[in-house]
């Protein structure tokens, strides 16, 4: 027999076979006899039309074909949040009726009932539930909390609950699961779409312990984050991908624990947005994969300066964006605790083909970084970076007024504006000479490539491993390089070569600032690494 249609239908999600749908209209279709429900499919592919029937708007979809009618016996409204726990850990009183042949012993010809073995049996679920910490109903058409305080009676140890890709239609019946669980930590309920408090509601206790939020792909606005926010006092990690959140706003006295805030996948309407969000002040993690920022800039601060905007900002995503310009990556420099960045896929990061060189610039522009797309930048690959970005920008910088004498030493503004670090590079490393700058090979040199073999003689079991370099590359570089190609830990590594032109003889390279065609290495040589 189909369970009887909720009063509440409307506006409610629920499970047609495998597709998810919203309820958009529930009444009569005629000609036709009877109740239908007009939906909203999930996935537009699976509609016929946009609610609109033999000239009649019943109800409205996003898609042009985004809906269809369905009669309510094709409908799951779905369960409680304990039946889907019960049904989830194999702990329902159904299981337990096919067991129930267990309950008797025989003994020759005569059966002997155990009274009392559903009780013992009803006992050691209500154990096994209230043992539960970390429940996952992924999935599971949970669409209502159930009976009152039954989860807090059953389930009184749950701090963990995933309750992703379900049928909860709003935000008033997350906060009635969640009122029953006292110690709640970690919630996630994304990918349900739901309804969201669209005026300031009273704040309660209801999710005074909780930790970290997922709701992504939940179709929540930066508006109603802000609204829901109050109740939230002692959170640190918000997930909110894939929401169409385009526009932010300065949160007042909310969101101020927050240490990981994940934007990832909405299209932001420009990069000043950020600005609404840079005085939070624990914040610690910015994931912004995918949000169409095209720049990135703290007018607070000058070249040289730090911003006082995301004061406590460590790591920051921003890979998958549309950043075109090198002055982003030179605001960067700007925020005072950032360490590690993932950049990934950005168009500025097409103007340089080495990615070899691309690393290296990346590296010079940003001074504390100590972790670039994943991979740890060792203190002798920053010495590298950094000596041959002044290197590189030498004869710009002496074309714009650079001066060795550092009475006639006045850059350009623009100089300064494209390369804010070079200044505080030329006073750790001293300004390049005057020798390394005229000597640089031409093009057709530059680009000669060695093969060479690289051996460790302190670690024989390491195999020897062939590469090709161009002879133009610093002795530095070729540090940076052999670091992270035989992962040594960091400490100084000493460089020499063999050639079988040298009979036996060894050729320290003993000058970081070199390249490789200084000390006449050829194709064919040995480089041999100790540390």
């Amino acid at each position: 027999m189909a369970a009887p249609l909720p009063s509440d239908a409307l506006g409610r999600r629920l499970l047609c076979g495998a597709e998810y749908a919203t309820v958009r209209y529930v009444g009569s279709v005629p000609p036709t006899a009877g109740i239908w429900l007009g939906v909203e499919w999930d996935d537009p592919q699976r509609g016929k039309h946009d609610g609109t029937y033999e000239g009649t708007q019943y109800f409205k979809c996003r898609h042009p074909r985004g809906g269809s009618f369905i009669r309510p016996n094709k409908a799951n409204f779905g369960v409680d949040f304990l039946t889907a726990v019960k049904d989830r850990y194999g702990l329902n009183n159904e299981q337990d009726v096919q067991h129930g042949t267990e309950n008797t012993l025989v003994f020759g010809k005569k059966t002997v009932e155990f009274v009392g073995m559903d009780s013992i049996a009803e006992q050691q679920r209500q154990v096994q539930l209230n043992q539960l910490v970390d429940i996952s109903v992924r999935e599971c058409a949970v669409s209502h909390a159930g009976q009152k305080e039954e989860i807090s009676r059953t389930c009184a140890n749950i701090r963990h609950i995933n309750l992703s890709k379900n049928l909860i239609s709003s935000w008033e019946t997350v906060t009635a699961i969640a009122s029953q669980v006292q110690n709640l930590e970690t919630l996630n309920i994304s990918e349900n779409k739901m309804k969201f408090p669209s005026t300031s509601t009273s704040v309660s206790s209801v999710f005074s312990k909780l930790r970290i939020l997922a709701l992504n792909q939940t179709e929540i606005t930066w508006a109603e984050v802000l609204l829901c926010a109050p109740g939230w006092p002692v959170l640190e990690e918000l997930y909110l991908t894939s929401n169409n959140i385009t526009v932010l706003e300065r949160p007042d006295n909310v969101l101020q624990t927050l240490k990981l805030l994940d934007l990832s996948d909405n299209q932001l309407l420009d990069g000043n947005q950020l600005h609404l969000i840079a005085h939070l002040p624990r914040l610690e993690q910015l994931i912004l994969r995918n949000t169409g920022i095209s720049s990135i800039h703290f007018p607070d601060a000058g070249f040289g300066c730090k911003t006082k905007m995301f004061p406590s900002l460590k790591r920051l995503a921003i890979n998958d964006n549309k950043i075109s310009q090198w002055s982003s990556i030179n605001e960067l420099d700007k925020l005072p605790s950032l360490w590690s960045l993932q950049c990934h896929n950005n168009p500025f990061m097409d103007t340089e083909k080495n990615p070899e060189t691309l690393r290296q610039l990346i590296i010079a522009k940003i001074s504390q970084l100590e972790v670039l797309n994943k991979s740890e930048i060792l203190p002798a690959e920053r010495k590298g970076a950094e000596l041959d970005y002044r290197k590189i920008f030498g004869n710009d910088w002496l074309a714009a007024g650079g001066n060795w004498n550092p009475e006639k030493n006045k850059p350009s503004e623009e100089f300064l504006a494209a390369h804010p670090r070079y200044a505080s590079l030329c006073l750790k490393y001293g300004a390049p000479e005057e020798g390394e700058l005229k000597g640089r090979q031409p093009l057709t040199l530059k680009n000669q490539l060695l093969t060479l073999t690289i051996k460790c003689p302190e670690k024989p079991e390491q195999k020897p491993v062939e590469k090709k370099l161009p002879e133009s590359m610093t002795v530095q570089r070729v540090k940076g390089l052999l670091y992270r190609l035989l992962k040594i830990p960091g400490s100084e590594l000493k460089l020499s070569y063999e050639s079988s032109k040298l009979e036996g003889k060894e050729v320290e390279l003993d000058n970081d600032l070199k390249p490789l065609q200084f000390y006449s290495i050829e194709s064919g040589d040995c480089v041999l690494v100790r540390w």
